[in-house]
């Protein structure tokens, strides 16, 4: 597995014969160039700033410094490139609207652009030395050590970094030596500082938290997508089944029905009331697969209807005791009703209870439900209950599901879901 990042590099054996060495050495460099524009910059715009300012036209110029950060930090994350192939997103939202007076709001309001600006000023007054020096003292340095017996045969003789005065081939082999070993030490040194460095850009310009965060909210918003579509799917197929399969089953059912009783005694009337019953039986078995997809009471009539519905449909006395004060989205009002359903299914086949009870309401931004029975408990996860698809289908939408059934019962089926007020 290659290297990520300068720092992963320096940690393989192989670092001095990769390229992450001359990859620190350019930025470094480049760090240097960039932050003498910079400072240019920096000084140019104060001193005309301040002129203007005086004239009351320097608004437009104050702006402009204020931002001067933001393309600052736009070369910075590019450089990055060099010592950290991780990208390094932009943490600037969008405008809401086009133009250039939103942009600018929305630039303004940011802790990114200030965060930026910050960079800029410290890139322009020490950052940029800091790399000028690195890479002439790590690199320009120890190479031209390596090239005393070059200098001594141009010149006759070699003064070393300006220091020491060499004449002999002796000397100069030994400063060649010298100089290798020099340059491997700086080619490590060169990688810490600019990994050092790098950290720091990315710590104000593309800082990690940023990056999370997006994709936090760009997973929550994908998985709402997710249910709403797969929320749709489900009406749809349960329409499609309704309005066809169902209505051509019925009229099966009456067209063998009719078949049935005109048919004389015998064989074949025993056959066509044998097909007349499994098309009954098939026909009862579709509705109660589309009562299962997606309720019609549950989308005319909300939530409350459809329990209420679900408690007189099961095979276990049901009281309900919910409470809502309108409808809620259909994603929550869906996995609600599903996960009643399930419990109360659970409820006539595994229990033994004599009575349930369905009971909650929306309090303080989330949907609560509980679901109790009398029977012998001992219910757990993973048990063929079901439980675990709950859990997933509630999860889904950042919900909790608790479970309390301790042997010899009762069962406490508690479920919260997330959901805005009922409107």
């Amino acid at each position: 597995m290659l290297p990520r990042n300068v720092w992963q590099a320096l940690a393989r054996p192989g670092y001095l014969l990769s390229a992450w060495p001359w990859r620190s050495a350019g930025y470094l460099l480049t760090g240097a160039v960039t932050g003498v524009v910079v400072l240019v910059g920096v000084v140019t715009s104060a001193a005309v700033g301040g002129v203007l300012a005086l004239a009351l036209v320097g608004l437009p110029l104050l702006l402009a410094t204020a931002l001067a950060g933001v393309p600052v930090a736009a070369v910075e994350r590019r450089r990055l490139r060099l010592v950290d192939t991780e990208p390094a997103s932009d943490p600037h939202e969008p405008p809401g609207e086009p133009g250039l007076r939103p942009w600018l709001v929305t630039r303004l309001r940011e802790r990114a652009t200030w965060r930026e600006l910050g960079h800029a000023l410290l890139f322009a007054g020490l950052l940029w030395p800091v790399d000028a020096l690195a890479f002439a003292v790590f690199l320009p340095g120890p190479l031209s050590v390596v090239a005393t017996p070059l200098v001594l045969a141009v010149n006759g003789e070699a003064k070393v970094l300006k220091v020491w005065l060499v004449t002999t081939w002796s000397a100069a082999a030994g400063c060649a030596v010298l100089g290798l070993v020099l340059l491997a030490l700086g080619a490590y040194l060169l990688g810490v500082v600019a990994g050092a460095r790098a950290g720091l850009a990315r710590l104000l310009v593309a800082p990690r938290e940023a990056d999370l965060g997006a994709r936090v909210v760009e997973l929550s918003r994908s998985r709402a997508r997710l249910v709403d579509a797969f929320e749709a799917e489900r009406r749809r197929i349960e329409r499609d089944l309704h309005d066809g399969a169902q209505q051509r089953l019925v009229a099966l059912t009456m067209t063998l029905g009719l078949a049935r009783l005109d048919a004389p005694p015998g064989p074949l009337a025993d056959q066509l009331a044998k097909a007349h019953e499994e098309a009954g039986a098939a026909l009862a078995e579709l509705r109660e697969l589309i009562q299962g997809i997606h309720p019609k009471v549950l989308a005319d009539y909300g939530l409350e209807a459809a329990v209420a519905d679900a408690a007189d449909r099961s095979a276990v006395p049901v009281d309900v005791d919910l409470e809502l004060p309108g409808r809620l989205s259909a994603a929550v009002e869906a996995a609600a009703y599903f996960v009643v359903c399930e419990a109360l299914a659970n409820v006539g086949r595994h229990s033994g209870a004599s009575r349930a009870e369905v009971s909650g309401g929306h309090r303080e931004g989330r949907l609560v439900l509980q679901i109790r029975d009398d029977g012998r408990g001992g219910a757990r996860a993973g048990a063929g209950s079901g439980l675990t698809g709950l859990a997933d289908r509630v999860t889904v939408l950042d919900g909790r599901l608790s479970l309390s059934s301790p042997p010899g019962g009762p069962t406490l089926l508690r479920v919260e879901i997330p959901c805005d007020a009922a409107s």
